[in-house]
């Protein structure tokens, strides 16, 4: 019995250490160590909207794009806000809270070849589900490739909640995942995707998800959004992009 008892507590201590030694969650815009080494880039520090982003096809990061409690804020209209750099394969993670009835996106792959970033870039969706219009539809709900993927229902936090969002993009193969459920998949390169394209609002843009590389945008949609955590695992090598010469 007294060794049974001995094993015992041996065995409860050892399992208390490793509790003990479990990692916790990294303070929001921070990177863990494990992230570090696996190549993960912080794009913003909780601080400073303008050390990665600027305004899509400006020089300047728009005022109305403002930092509030360790987040990135729109508050008005400021345009859409694109990374500095432009990126090929990557896995992209971000965490999002809308407003009620509130309505952005997330775009990628997105080229200042042309006047806005959705007529190249494919969209992850985000929405309040329950308010705004668009979320009666699973083809632009919270989580879709917006109006081509429908999402499926329940993957979304309601209204006041941080949602997480991860968009994996290698070559043509695309994961869309809010909140770890899975709420689209595609290839850029199947048939699959150019019929679902063609039959859509963007058959007239010929370049709509043909770009290698482009920038990640989060649109101004009119709504107050905020976003956080927002850090990139670039597979590919990220280009840096000079800046426009015009301002908007």
């Amino acid at each position: 019995m007294r060794h049974f008892i001995a094993l015992t507590v041996a065995t409860l201590s050892i399992v208390s250490c490793m509790a003990a030694q479990k990692v916790e969650p990294t303070a929001p815009n921070t990177l863990s160590a494990a992230e570090v080494k696996d190549g993960w880039v912080l794009l913003f520090d909780g601080k400073d909207v303008s050390k990665s982003f600027r305004g899509f096809k400006r020089t300047d990061t728009p005022k109305e794009w403002t930092v509030e409690d360790g987040a990135i804020v729109l508050r008005g209209k400021g345009g859409d806000l694109a990374t500095k750099d432009e990126y090929s394969d990557f896995e992209f993670a971000i965490d999002w809270k809308i407003t009620s009835g509130g309505n952005s996106g997330i775009m990628w792959r997105s080229s200042e070849d042309f006047g806005a970033p959705w007529e190249t870039g494919p969209e992850m969706q985000v929405l309040d589900d329950a308010k705004h219009a668009d979320g009666q539809s699973p083809l632009t709900s919270a989580g879709a490739c917006y109006a081509l993927y429908p999402a499926p229902k329940g993957a979304v936090k309601p209204v006041g909640e941080w949602n997480h969002a991860v968009i994996t993009a290698i070559g043509p193969k695309v994961t869309y995942t809010l909140n770890g459920v899975k709420t689209a998949e595609f290839d850029l390169s199947s048939k699959e995707w150019k019929d679902k394209v063609a039959g859509s609002k963007f058959a007239s843009m010929k370049a709509f998800g043909t770009k290698d590389k482009g920038h990640i945008v989060l649109q101004d949609h009119g709504d107050v959004v905020m976003y956080r955590n927002i850090k990139i695992r670039p597979i590919g090598a990220a280009k840096s992009s000079a800046a426009p010469t015009s301002t908007k």
